[in-house]
């Protein structure tokens, strides 16, 4: 048994906070930023950490910065050996670095796509595997030691929830074992070849547009990369925009930007094969299968490419 704290943010984090609650190595204090204006309407709402902890009945605190003095007293107060670190969002600063040591929970196969969107990047990249790593956490980037690693693939038509959630649980088995290897004296770490390093950059506003100037299989990763937490679109002549939930990459001809419609599906030309869109979601509605769309809106002629 260690005497932990937990400091994270999203979803992801919140799986793995609640298998570390569910194990000997329960956290004493949770620490999560503070509540903010999320959604269409702009809701002040806590992050999923904050409500899990809520739940699970777990001494929270919500900083703004994790490194002030007041954080820093709390976190000393509760008399935690070892930290667990997940998608938390903040930087941690000495002296907290030295003075508590912290495993962080990452979803990439470290020393591949250290940074911000690790999950992303790697569908983009139409890497066939991924996994979570769980490492000590430094100044660096991600660049810390590493302890355990288990590898998945990824599956062809996998996207961000569907592969998020799968590692997020993966991530919450690993850092329960990890620190139970601690307790026991037998926890080793393992430095990272930085001439192998790859960075996963924060996904940009303008990487949601799909080009067709582009392959179709490259969109279509974009697709699944982004769904359905940022959503992937395209942008007709007039300036609307067709969100695109789900879509297939598949071989034939057709004009880039040129939508045609035919067996129930939309179709549109790329540099290379064509895209299906499977699921689209048109302004101020919901998600709908394309059959759906094609019942009940005009289809464009086009999109725009990126010369446009």
């Amino acid at each position: 048994m260690s005497r932990t704290v937990f400091l994270g943010t999203s979803d992801f984090a919140a799986t793995v906070l609640r298998r570390l609650a569910d194990s000997t190595h329960r956290p004493q204090l949770v620490l999560a930023p503070p509540d903010r204006p999320q959604g269409r309407g702009r809701r002040t709402l806590p992050p999923p950490t904050a409500l899990t902890a809520r739940e699970l009945d777990l001494p929270l605190l919500q900083t703004e910065n994790v490194n002030s003095p007041d954080a820093l007293e709390r976190i000393r107060s509760s008399s935690a050996e070892v930290a667990a670190v997940c998608a938390f969002g903040q930087m941690i600063r000495e002296p907290l670095l030295s003075e508590l040591e912290m495993l962080n929970v990452h979803p990439s196969l470290l020393p591949r796509w250290r940074g911000a969107a690790p999950i992303e990047r790697a569908i983009m990249a139409g890497d066939e595997d991924t996994g979570v790593s769980i490492m000590r956490l430094t100044e660096g980037l991600d660049s810390g030691p590493v302890a355990l690693q288990e590898r998945v693939p990824i599956e062809p038509d996998e996207d961000f929830g569907a592969l998020s959630a799968r590692l997020a649980r993966i991530g919450g088995e690993l850092i329960v074992t990890a620190f139970d290897l601690r307790a026991e004296g037998r926890l080793e770490l393992s430095e990272q070849d930085d001439d192998l390093a790859t960075y996963a950059e924060k996904i940009e506003p303008g990487e949601r547009r799909l080009d067709p100037l582009r392959p179709a299989t490259e969109l279509a990763r974009t697709v699944r990369a982004l769904t359905p937490h940022i959503g992937a679109y395209v942008e007709t002549p007039d300036g609307e925009r067709l969100g695109v939930r789900a879509a297939r990459a598949e071989d034939g001809n057709g004009e880039p930007g040129q939508f045609e419609a035919r067996d129930g599906s939309l179709w549109l030309g790329c540099a290379e094969g064509v895209l299906r869109l499977d699921v689209v979601q048109p302004p101020g509605a919901r998600p709908m299968p394309a059959n759906a769309f094609l019942r009940g809106h005009r289809v464009p002629d086009r999109v725009t490419v990126q010369n446009e």
